[in-house]
């Protein structure tokens, strides 16, 4: 009997770490791929990526319309409840063996929580990671006690998960899905890119992003504020941004980014570049500025730096192509220009990937074909052995 394996996605980011798992499970005969889109894939604002999806050849089964137009704790909320009532619909139209879920995002928080009352197995990816500055802490681990499969991207993360209470054979260790993305995507040379882009780049080129620090009072304002008041020095580089994720305090940072943009030449920026053109850009920019997790999990693959802003990521396993500064414009400034230092270029050409070297979404594939899913929602607490 075909497995039915329901793959939910919510974001563009999330959406390139799955997309080979998703075609793993599309091309293998002994599994039935269903589609699930929400959050900001369905949403005008962030470019409605769920084009993106429809382009890479994946019929999207279900859609759960789910965000509302408020990026305030109150209208957070209020998006998790639409979506746990979405997902309740489309998991009983669909009824899927197992369901896929990637992450620590909310919506992934209602897709578990509706899955968990259904009785339905859950698979979780890159859990057992940290991330202190935002409450994507704390939803991880939930989401983590709702899953029957775990998928972790390094040893570190293994041991953490089976510290929640995990059984350690329900717990694979399969590295991190970014590198499958880089290893298996044909990149635009600099030329094409800039036709892509529509703008060329410049001698010195860094990529830019800045998530809401949801952990953190009024501080996601402030370190955009911050951010941008050591980008303004940069005169003569090319600053490429992408919009921050809908998360609380989100609007009020794309809209100081907006007029920044409008007010520097050298400045673009862009709701969504897609896997490739993000990827592309990631291969040729000098460096990536942010706190974004792809500074840590795939920049290292492409012999790139990272600027790590402030403690969003705080927590999480970091390559030696890694600088970690505080949100305050002389740190990121310095932290700017070690990037450029020769015997930091130096290091990070050589920099290990702590997310290993690729491979993860085979390996998801293959257990996703052959565990046995027989009592597999009736979980038992895993103690550790204390000495």
């Amino acid at each position: 009997m075909t497995r039915r394996i329901c793959v939910v996605t919510g974001t563009r980011a999330e959406y390139g770490l799955l997309r080979w798992v998703i075609q793993g499970v599309q091309q293998a005969p002994e599994l039935k791929l269903q589609l699930l889109v929400t959050g900001t894939h369905l949403s005008p604002e962030f470019g409605l990526t769920y084009r993106e999806i429809e382009l890479d050849g994946f019929p999207i089964d279900e859609r759960v319309e789910m965000l509302v137009s408020a990026d305030t704790a109150t209208g957070t909320a209020k998006s998790m409840g639409l979506g746990l009532i979405g997902f309740g619909d489309a998991f009983e139209r669909l009824r899927p063996d197992i369901i896929v879920l990637l992450g620590d995002r909310f919506e992934v928080l209602a897709a578990a929580s509706a899955a968990l009352v259904a009785g339905i197995p859950v698979a979780h990816l890159h859990g057992g990671e940290t991330t202190e500055g935002a409450f994507d802490e704390a939803i991880r681990h939930a989401v983590t006690k709702m899953a029957h499969l775990h998928f972790v991207a390094a040893e570190d993360y293994r041991r953490r998960v089976i510290q929640l209470g995990e059984q350690p054979q329900q717990v694979h260790l399969v590295g991190g899905l970014g590198i499958d993305a880089i290893l298996r995507t044909e990149l635009l040379d600099r030329s094409a890119l800039e036709t892509s882009l529509g703008i060329p780049l410049a001698d010195r080129n860094l990529l830019v992003t800045l998530h809401p620090v949801t952990l953190e009072q009024h501080s996601s304002e402030n370190q955009m504020g911050e951010l941008l008041a050591a980008l303004q020095t940069l005169t003569e580089t090319r600053l490429i941004f992408t919009m921050p994720n809908a998360d609380t305090g989100s609007r009020v940072m794309r809209k100081i980014l907006d007029d920044f943009v409008a007010a520097h030449p050298n400045a673009c920026t862009f709701s969504s570049l897609g896997q490739l053109r993000y990827l592309s850009c990631l291969k040729l920019v000098d460096g990536v500025v942010g706190n974004s997790s792809s500074g840590l999990t795939e920049a290292p693959s492409l012999g790139v730096g990272t600027v790590n802003i402030g403690d969003r990521q705080r927590g999480r396993l970091k390559a030696e192509s890694v600088i970690n500064c505080p949100p305050q414009r002389e740190a990121i400034l310095a932290a700017i220009r070690r990037l450029y230092d020769p015997s930091f270029r130096h290091l990070v050409r050589h920099a290990v990937n702590p997310y290993g070297q690729g491979g993860a979404s085979e390996n998801i594939v293959r257990v996703l074909k052959t565990v046995s899913l027989d009592g597999i929602v009736k979980k038992s607490f895993y103690n550790l052995t204390v000495a």
